[in-house]
């Protein structure tokens, strides 16, 4: 007996569409939130949102969710952190996170579609550690050294005081994830096809 082939689903529906905005405001608003200054880069509650998307809505949606945020902010609205926008804002020394997110997402909505429709908190929390923190870092912190002139050395110590926070933070995104789709599976994105 041979297991039948996953369905396919293609395009964007009007909900997926919905999700993907409504994820881009929620990460807006998590941004606007006000950081606190520490050192080149500001404890935010971003990485909460960069989490949450793809967890939820897996890789398509969540990604689009994190690129519909990038977009909006280089066109000038002032959503990321501090209020800024534009270009400079990617051309700081966060400028490498923000970056990130996009493989943040990929990573995390990938294997988070691989996991459902049974989304389970320990290999969810697993994987949303590798992409929030692991693939955050190993961009974003290359990113400073360069911009910051720290080296990466010196960079990595800038970060470890952003560790536990951004832990904890994904901690709370991925009992989310667990808690949405234990009562409300999302469905797949697209409109499934034959």
């Amino acid at each position: 007996m041979t297991d039948s082939p996953r369905p396919r689903y293609r395009g964007l529906t009007t909900r997926d569409l919905a999700l993907i905005a409504l994820f881009a405001a929620l990460l807006a608003a998590l941004s606007i939130v006000p950081g606190i200054p520490v050192g080149p880069a500001p404890v935010t509650l971003q990485t909460l949102g960069v989490v949450l998307a793809p967890s939820i809505l897996g890789a398509k949606r969540g990604t689009l969710a994190i690129l519909t945020f990038l977009v909006l902010a280089i066109a000038g609205l002032p959503i990321l952190s501090g209020g800024q926008s534009g270009l400079a804002g990617l051309a700081g020394s966060t400028g490498g996170f923000l970056i990130s997110w996009i493989f943040v997402a990929l990573f995390i909505g990938l294997l988070t579609d691989r996991m459902l429709p049974r989304y389970r908190l320990v290999p969810g929390l697993a994987v949303n550690i590798a992409g929030g923190l692991v693939v955050c870092y190993l961009i974003g912190v290359p990113w400073m050294a360069v911009v910051a002139e720290t080296g990466v050395l010196g960079a990595l110590k800038i970060m470890l005081v952003f560790v536990p926070g951004d832990i904890a933070k994904i901690v709370v995104a991925t009992m989310i994830a667990s808690g949405v789709h234990r009562a409300y599976p999302v469905p797949p994105a697209g409109n499934r096809v034959p």
